[in-house]
C-alpha cells in the first residue's frame, strides 16, 4: 500500500480553493450585511452555491480518490481523474461568479458552457473513479 499522495495534492488545491471562496463569501456578507441566508441578493446566492457545491462534491471525491490510490486503480488513471476534478471544479466555480454562468443570462454564453463543462467534468470523475474501482476491486 502506498501514500494517497495524488490525493494528498488533489486536496492541497481544493482545500486552498475552497478557502478562497469561503472569504469571497464572507466578504460579500460583510459589505452587504447578509449575516445569514441569501437575503434576496443574487449575488449572495452565487457566492454560497459555488461554495457550497464545491463542499458538497470534493469531500467524497477525495475519500474515494484516496481509497483508489491505495489500492488497485493505476497512478496514471489517478492522476488523469484528479486533474480532471479539479480543472472542473475550478471551471464551475469561475462560472458560478458570473450572471450567466449562474443564471443563464443572455449575455456570456462561455460562462454557461464552463458551467456545464464543470459538472459533466465532475460527474465524469465520479463515474470514472467509481468505475474503475469497482472494474479493478474485481
Amino acid at each position: 500500500m502506498t501514500a494517497p499522495i495524488i490525493s494528498a495534492y488533489a486536496g492541497a488545491l481544493l482545500i486552498i480553493m475552497q478557502g478562497i471562496l469561503m472569504v469571497l463569501t464572507g466578504l460579500h456578507r460583510a459589505k452587504s450585511g447578509i449575516n445569514l441566508g441569501l437575503g434576496d441578493d443574487p449575488v449572495m446566492e452565487r457566492k454560497v452555491r459555488r461554495h457550497g457545491n464545491l463542499a458538497e462534491n470534493a469531500g467524497i471525491f477525495l475519500a474515494v480518490l484516496a481509497v483508489a490510490e491505495m489500492t488497485v486503480v493505476p497512478h496514471q488513471v489517478i492522476l488523469i481523474i484528479a486533474t480532471v476534478f479539479v480543472v472542473a471544479r475550478l471551471f464551475h466555480a469561475i462560472a458560478m461568479s458570473t450572471e450567466a454562468g449562474s443564471h443563464g443570462a443572455d449575455s456570456g454564453k462561455i460562462f454557461v458552457a464552463g458551467r456545464a463543462l464543470g459538472a459533466f467534468g465532475t460527474l465524469g470523475s465520479f463515474l470514472a473513479l467509481g468505475g474503475f474501482l469497482l472494474f479493478n476491486l474485481m
